[in-house]
């Protein structure tokens, strides 16, 4: 991609860690204004960015006003969606789940040349939430033409399987063809994007043992046999071992990292397997168990241990150094709760691209 740094202005709204912004910061848009509710995510913002960060409600007044003053090329966040998301109640009653309407008021406001949304997958697709997505969907179209993707994480170089909707709008004054238009062009921009993860191994192999100096910022949560365990054809599904944490295959990728990460919800990795070449111990207490073999009880081998700080941080694609601020548990919130920066920045070239006119020019190709 060619040079852009600060070639673009843009508002972050519901920021948090700043995982958003990290990418859309490497695409060479410049942050002139970020917002959000939790405390910790804003000092872990401004201990890694260098735009400011207001730290409070979006709905309320001194917020709007501080916005009022920012004439930018793009609003972007990532609105709270535990009232959407199938991992959490999905109450279309959730507070949270308001706060995406809050998104569409900011752009209404400030009139920017393009918009991000960024949410659960299923918004994008559940019947139950199509009145939703229809009136998010009529009020992007005010003013921008908008197209609804849904990505996997894995498919632009995250080892983590997280799959998230982007609804993404070019206003009609940057962008003259049809919805449909801006929908082929932004495929396509991402197509052209895509790029083979590491795997999980290979990323803790690259920060060390857990505890050393290079990975300092452990989990201390135990990991016991499940007493009953819930049996699954994968050895990393299912219920094994204590907590909703599951093992994570080391030669492949992870499963989304939650925000409920820091105590027995964090995944689990044989650090054996990983930096001796032992055979999987999951693995072998699965074909135990599948051939009838009796639960064990007691605590897990040593081997297995749970995923540090610096070990989800760099499954996010943070950049290594990534500083953060809060208790233990409140570090993994953060980082479950971001949207990974390369994937961020994948849409970020995207965007980036369109308000160059790289859009245009590719529909009038066509």
């Amino acid at each position: 991609m060619q040079d852009r740094r600060n070639a673009f202005t843009a508002v972050s709204l519901f920021s948090g860690a700043g995982g958003m912004d990290e990418g859309f910061a490497r695409s060479g848009f410049d942050v002139v204004f970020a917002n959000d509710i939790d405390r910790d995510a804003c000092e872990t913002y401004r201990l890694n960015h260098s735009g400011a960060i207001h730290h409070g409600s979006l709905l309320d007044p001194e917020v709007g006003e501080m916005l009022a003053q920012h004439d930018v090329d793009l609003v972007f966040g990532g609105p709270p969606c535990q009232g959407f998301s199938v991992a959490g109640k999905m109450d279309p009653d959730d507070e949270r789940s308001r706060l995406i309407h809050s998104f569409f008021d900011v752009v209404d406001s400030l009139q920017p040349k393009a918009f991000v949304c960024e949410n659960v997958k299923a918004l994008a697709f559940l019947n139950r939430w199509a009145g939703v997505r229809d009136a998010l969907m009529k009020r992007g179209r005010k003013n921008h033409r908008v197209a609804l993707v849904i990505l996997n994480a894995t498919d632009f170089g995250v080892p983590q399987i997280r799959e998230r909707m982007f609804l993404v709008g070019l206003h009609r004054d940057v962008f003259n063809g049809t919805d449909d238009d801006l929908q082929s062009f932004i495929e396509e921009s991402l197509e052209e994007q895509r790029s083979k993860p590491t795997t999980v191994a290979e990323i803790v192999r690259s920060l060390g043992r857990a505890g050393s100096e290079t990975n300092p910022r452990v989990c201390a949560a135990r990991i016991t046999y499940a007493r009953s365990p819930i049996m699954r054809k994968s050895p990393y599904a299912g219920m094994m071992f204590n907590g909703a944490g599951r093992p994570l295959p080391a030669q492949k990728w992870a499963t989304t990292l939650p925000a409920s990460m820091g105590g027995n919800k964090t995944p689990i990795i044989d650090e054996a397997e990983i930096f001796e070449g032992k055979p999987s111990f999951v693995e072998e207490y699965h074909r135990h168990l599948m051939n009838g073999g009796a639960p064990r009880t007691g605590y897990a081998p040593d081997r297995l241990r749970r995923l540090t700080v610096d070990e989800c941080l760099a499954i996010q694609t943070f950049p290594p150094g990534y500083q953060m601020a809060g208790s233990r548990s409140a570090q993994y919130r953060q980082i479950g709760n971001a949207v990974p920066p390369m994937l961020a920045e994948a849409v970020a070239n995207v965007v980036a691209q369109g308000l160059g006119g790289g859009a245009a020019l590719r529909v009038a190709a066509e």
